[in-house]
């Protein structure tokens, strides 16, 4: 995993949580469900990534 993906992905696991903070405090549960999402498709690419360097090893 290169640095920038790893960067790419945080970034984006970070905005999931905020779009999950700023739906919680405004009762809006799709900006809640939005950013759970996003943080789910930070982690998947995080998943495949490691499988990645797995095999490059």
């Amino acid at each position: 995993m290169s640095a920038s993906d790893k960067i790419n992905n945080a970034a984006e696991d970070l905005k999931g949580k905020a779009k999950e903070a700023l739906g919680k405090v405004t009762g809006d549960d799709q900006k809640v469900a939005k950013g759970k999402g996003d943080q789910v498709s930070a982690d998947a690419k995080k998943a495949g990534e490691n499988v990645k360097d797995a095999f490059k090893h």
